[in-house]
C-alpha cells in the first residue's frame, strides 16, 4: 500500500514538472513570435516628411530676406514679361500662305481697294506690312519695296520689345546671389575673428547662407533663360516668314501691275 501511494505521488511530481517544461517553452514560441511582428511594425512606422512648400519657405528664411526677395523679384518680373510677349507673339503669327491667297483673289476681283480691306481685317504685322505697301501702289513697285522693308523694321522692333529686360533679369538674378554669396563668406570671417578660434558651427552659418542665395540666383536665372530662349527663336519664325511673304507680295504687285 505505502509502495502504492509512493508511486501515485511520483508520477503527479513528473506530471506537473512536464506541464511547467511545456508552459515554459510555449512561453518562449510566443515571445519568439510577437518579436518580428513588433520590429516590423517598429520598422515600417510611417517618416514624417516636410512638404515642400515649407521646405522652400525654410530655405528662404534661412537665405536671407533681403537678397532672396530681390531674387524673388527677378524672377517674377521676367516671368510677367515673358507671358506677355508669349501672347502677343501667338497673336501676331499668322497663315501667310492663306494671307497671300485671298490678297490676291481681292486684287483680280476688286483691285488694291478691296485688298487693302482683306490686309485690315487680317490681324498680325504680315497684314500690316502688306497694307502699308499697298497704300503706296500708286507711286510705283520701288516705293513699295522700300515702305515693306522700313515697316518690316518697325514691325521687328515692336516683336522684339520687351526682351531686353528679360536679359537683364537674368544677368541680375545670379549676379544677386553671388553677392550674397560674398557677404555670407564675410559674416562667417567675422565670426571667427570675433571667436577668435576657427570652429565648423561657426562657419556653417555664413556658409549656408552664401549657398543658398547662389542656387536661388543660378534658378532663376535658368529660368528665365528658358523662356528668353523660347522668344527669340519664336521673333526668329516670324521674321522669316515676314520676310517670305513681302517678296511674295512684290512678285504680285508686279504681275497685277503688268496686266
Amino acid at each position: 500500500m505505502f509502495l502504492a501511494v509512493a508511486g501515485l505521488m511520483t508520477l503527479s511530481a513528473q506530471y506537473a514538472s512536464a506541464q511547467d517544461g511545456t508552459t515554459e517553452v510555449t512561453s518562449e514560441v510566443v515571445e519568439a513570435v510577437e518579436t518580428p511582428a513588433e520590429v516590423a511594425t517598429e520598422e515600417e512606422a510611417p517618416v514624417n516628411e516636410v512638404p515642400i512648400h515649407q521646405a522652400l519657405k525654410t530655405k528662404f528664411i534661412e537665405g536671407g530676406a533681403g537678397f532672396m526677395a530681390t531674387v524673388i523679384a527677378c524672377l517674377i518680373l521676367g516671368l510677367a514679361i515673358a507671358i506677355e510677349r508669349i501672347i502677343y507673339l501667338n497673336l501676331a503669327s499668322t497663315n501667310t500662305e492663306k494671307l497671300l491667297k485671298n490678297v490676291e483673289k481681292a486684287l483680280n476681283e476688286g483691285g488694291v481697294e478691296k485688298a487693302k480691306e482683306v490686309c485690315r481685317n487680317t490681324r498680325g504685322p504680315v497684314a500690316s506690312i502688306f497694307y502699308q505697301g499697298l497704300l503706296r501702289m500708286d507711286e510705283g513697285i520701288e516705293t513699295v519695296e522700300k515702305t515693306i522693308t522700313s515697316y518690316g523694321s518697325v514691325q521687328m522692333g515692336l516683336l522684339e520689345s520687351g526682351l531686353s529686360w528679360i536679359t537683364l533679369f537674368i544677368a541680375i538674378a545670379p549676379m544677386l546671389g553671388f553677392m550674397g554669396t560674398v557677404i555670407g563668406m564675410i559674416q562667417a570671417f567675422d565670426q571667427i575673428q570675433a571667436a577668435g578660434d576657427i570652429s565648423p558651427t561657426l562657419v556653417a552659418g555664413g556658409m549656408k547662407v552664401a549657398l543658398i542665395t547662389t542656387v536661388g540666383g543660378l534658378i532663376a536665372a535658368i529660368i528665365l533663360q528658358v523662356f528668353y530662349n523660347y522668344l527669340i527663336s519664336k521673333v526668329d519664325s516670324i521674321v522669316v516668314s515676314m520676310e517670305d511673304a513681302s517678296i511674295s507680295l512684290v512678285d504680285m504687285l508686279v504681275k497685277f501691275q503688268n496686266k
